[in-house]
């Protein structure tokens, strides 16, 4: 009788743990949601609902809906994606342009400018290559920029030059001025020092390699084309320090092409 009680006993506990395993949820390992973020904007939702996914990406699921009349904080962009988060913690990706028709605290629709043009406000660090002529000569340069406030920057240059009789090397170092970066089409000027050196061809005789200092003078003008893409043109005048009674001078042309991220 005692083992029959007992053979109960352990069916009921069976019965009772199998239950507990078929109606248990099976919980994914999700990352935890990154920290709040002071610099977020508030907007209303103003559509039936905003959907919100996992990722930045229509390929991503949707894991939350967020009705009409709630508030989330826009917190992160992401090309035409923005992280949000709702006033519940939920946090998300969402579209743009379910975005575009949210409200801000003043009642007026929220204005979200091209996030091209805002990454071109934005940019920091350029990279490009260009051709010209160098004392009428081919001459091909690659430089890249790095930005140090809306207005400055600093910039490095590699030149070389293909002449008839002479092959030059240079490079040099600018500060470049853009009073209206933030327009499309941009002047700007720059100044800067480097190095130059002169070898000629083989053929010649008696002709000796110049290596010196130099210095550089430019005045230019960008204009953003496209996506992550800027066509450049500029003049630059080099002054060459052979020694200390002689200088050179060498104007340069140069259309090119750059691109920023």
């Amino acid at each position: 009788m005692k083992g029959l009680a007992w053979g109960r006993v352990a069916l009921r506990v069976a019965c009772v743990v199998a239950s507990i395993g078929l109606t248990a949820p099976a919980f994914a390992a999700d990352d935890p949601p990154p920290p709040e973020n002071p610099k977020a904007d508030r907007v209303t939702i103003a559509d039936p609902y905003i959907e919100l996914r996992t990722g930045p990406g229509r390929g991503y699921p949707i894991f939350f809906v967020a009705s009409r009349g709630e508030q989330i904080d826009i917190e992160l962009r992401h090309t035409d994606w923005f992280r949000v988060r709702t006033v519940g913690g939920k946090v998300g990706w969402v579209n743009r342009g379910q975005l575009e028709t949210t409200l801000t605290a003043t009642g007026t629709q929220k204005s979200f400018r091209d996030v091209l043009v805002d990454d071109y406000l934005n940019r920091k660090l350029q990279i490009g290559f260009g051709y010209g002529a160098f004392k009428s000569e081919p001459m091909l340069k690659v430089w890249g920029s790095y930005r140090l406030s809306e207005t400055l920057s600093v910039e490095a240059t590699l030149g070389q030059v293909q002449g008839v009789f002479s092959g030059t090397d240079f490079w040099h170092l600018n500060l470049v001025a853009e009073p209206w970066s933030d327009l499309r089409f941009s002047p700007f000027f720059g100044i800067g020092v480097g190095r130059f050196r002169n070898f000629p061809n083989q053929s010649l005789v008696g002709a000796e390699t110049t290596s010196a200092n130099l210095a550089n003078a430019a005045i230019g003008v960008r204009y953003y084309l496209t996506d992550r893409f800027v066509l450049r043109a500029d003049y630059s005048l080099y002054t060459v320090f052979v020694n200390d009674l002689k200088t050179r001078q060498y104007q340069a042309f140069t259309g090119g092409i750059s691109f920023f991220f």
